[in-house]
């Protein structure tokens, strides 16, 4: 047998061996208004298949998901896996105009896609408008059959959804703040799987129960789908061992406490270690954007030990012990938590750089149109909230998808000028000129090469207020090589990154006044949106797009699109 022949063989006989136990799922999502209850108040909320929060997905690493989803809602709708590569399917992504049209009220897309080399929690969402306030769902991927977490597997596994309810339609509360300029009202309730707990009316009856037995080990799969918080989130009594977080295993670290932003997954285990009674799971606001208005509720679930549930109720059960949680506006935590994660092996970062980015991030505020009312302009003095990466104001396209228009090489949807720097230097976190609040509109894409090395530093501004922001990037994983507090300094703060063991992430907290410096190489072929994680800062531009072009042969070339994609 040639060498070459033999080589063939080989990976041949691997790529069989990898794909033998591999399965196709198939689903269908079907998107509807239904009937749910929630602080004394029924609502027609949007859901899947009749289900709040929607289906938990469970595949294994290697398997490919087909999910049919059937608009039978009164609005837009896209799905997005969120965390999920997408290797050359970029038009399974999801995100309204970015990779697809929306699936139109009547309409139907079945999304295709392999999950590969990713193991632990992600989710799905809605992508369109704020519908992913009900839209949403876990996506738990397993081990391949035969192989086995890199922990002592637990007894018992829970996915928590940690999510964020408005007493009335999501929908209505962004379209009144598109028409007034000012920040959306803030949400009514944290839950806890759809559930805000005790401490609501009306909602102590659904309280959501976690079982646990005295001595026995569980994982909890904690999720933020929450819509513009990040949380705090904590057991009364008991500690968490994290040990994976966005589908990538951490080295094992213990903590009492956890922030995730909007996005954000963190896998950790928990002991059956305490006196058989009842203990809360608790979550609240972290809340770093100074004098903004926010949602300071506490959302509760039960961690309850077997012996402690009462039997038929007959049974008083015992009061809940209570956890206490940090301060909404605790940085300090945030950043010890943040500080703590490492990946577990040796991590292949990238060394070389080809493209060195450097993306200011931030809010700002429009000067009111001439041709507008003062009801239109209620943002402060008589303003629009607005927000930029690098003084630019992501608009979305109306008429094509970004990766059709690429795809299909129709002129006049982008332009490939998204700036590399901003276009002014100046005091990030300092006190900003007012002449700096107002960002340009456009939609800018920045062109990466196939597998260039990319490092990007994303730096928080003070302008109008300096916050916290989950910085998310579809199509990717990358490395947090440093993250730190000020104006980045290359000279002095290159010494911080870490290169032999950062964590692997799809969403990254940029500090407060901070900054984050992350890396990735571009061996993804597509367009793919990178965007803050509160939904309220992406209608107000905070994202940009890269395109990654086509590399060399059918494996570093995006597929063609499938045929039922929808049309704009």
């Amino acid at each position: 047998m040639g060498i070459f022949n033999k080589f063939s063989f080989i990976f041949l006989v691997i790529f069989l061996s990898l794909s033998a136990n591999a399965e196709v799922q198939r689903h269908r999502f079907v998107i509807q208004a239904t009937k749910v209850k929630r602080l004394c108040k029924t609502h027609n909320t949007i859901t899947v298949n009749g289900m709040f929060p929607g289906p938990t997905l469970e595949i294994k690493n290697g398997d490919t998901l087909e999910v049919q989803v059937v608009n039978k809602a009164r609005y837009n709708v896209t799905i997005h896996w969120h965390g999920v590569r997408q290797m050359r399917t970029g038009w399974a992504d999801g995100p309204e105009f970015v990779t697809q049209c929306p699936i139109r009220p009547g309409g139907s897309y079945t999304y295709r896609f392999t999950v590969q080399g990713q193991e632990g929690t992600l989710w799905w969402h809605a992508h369109s408008s704020w519908l992913r306030a009900t839209v949403y769902g876990a996506l738990i991927i397993r081990p391949r059959e035969g192989k086995s977490y890199p922990f002592p597997k637990p007894k018992r596994e829970t996915p928590i959804l940690l999510g964020e309810w408005w007493d009335t339609n999501p929908i209505d509360v962004v379209r009144e703040a598109t028409r007034t300029g000012a920040a959306p009202n803030v949400s009514d309730a944290y839950t806890i799987n759809a559930q805000p707990g005790d401490l609501y009316k009306c909602s102590s009856k659904e309280t959501t129960i976690v079982p646990i037995d005295s001595g026995e080990t569980n994982l909890l799969r904690v999720i933020n789908a929450a819509l513009n918080q990040p949380l705090f989130f904590k057991v009364a009594n008991h500690k968490l061992t994290v040990v994976g977080a966005d589908a990538s295993y951490t080295k094992p670290f213990t903590t009492s406490v956890l922030m995730l932003g909007p996005g954000q997954t963190t896998d950790v285990l928990i002991r059956g270690d305490q006196p058989p009674s009842r203990y809360y799971m608790a979550a609240r606001a972290y809340q770093s954007a100074q004098n903004a208005p926010f949602d300071n509720t506490t959302t509760t679930a039960i961690l309850e030990y077997k012996p402690a549930s009462c039997a038929a109720k007959k049974c008083n059960a015992p009061t809940p012990i209570m956890p206490s949680l940090p301060a909404y506006n605790d940085t300090n935590t945030v950043t010890a938590f943040s500080q703590s994660f490492r990946s577990r092996e040796k991590a292949e970062v990238p060394t070389d750089i080809d493209e060195s980015l450097f993306f200011t991030i931030g809010l700002g505020l429009n000067n009111c149109p001439p041709n507008f009312r003062k009801r239109r302009c209620q943002g402060p003095n008589g303003t629009r909230f607005t927000a930029s990466m690098n003084n630019v104001s992501f608009v979305l396209p109306r008429n094509f998808s970004l990766l059709q228009a690429h795809q299909q090489g129709i002129p006049g949807v982008f332009t490939t000028d998204f700036p590399a720097n901003p276009p002014l230097k100046f005091d990030y976190t300092g006190n900003v000129s007012r002449s700096l609040f107002q960002p340009v509109p456009g939609t800018k894409l920045y062109k990466l090469k196939y597998g260039s090395r990319v490092q990007i530093v994303l730096q928080d501004t003070s302008i109008v207020t300096p916050e916290n922001h989950p910085i998310h990037l579809h199509g990717y994983d990358f490395y947090i090589i440093a993250q730190g507090f000020g104006n980045f300094d290359p000279k002095k703060d290159t010494s911080k990154f870490n290169l032999v063991d950062p964590p692997l992430r799809n969403t990254v907290g940029v500090p407060v006044n901070g900054w984050a410096a992350i890396r990735f190489v571009a061996d993804n072929p597509g367009v793919w949106i990178m965007h803050c994680h509160l939904d309220v800062h992406i209608n107000w531009g905070l994202a940009m797009a890269f395109l990654v072009e086509n590399g060399v042969g059918e494996l570093q070339t995006i597929q063609p699109p499938p045929p039922d994609l929808p049309i704009c």
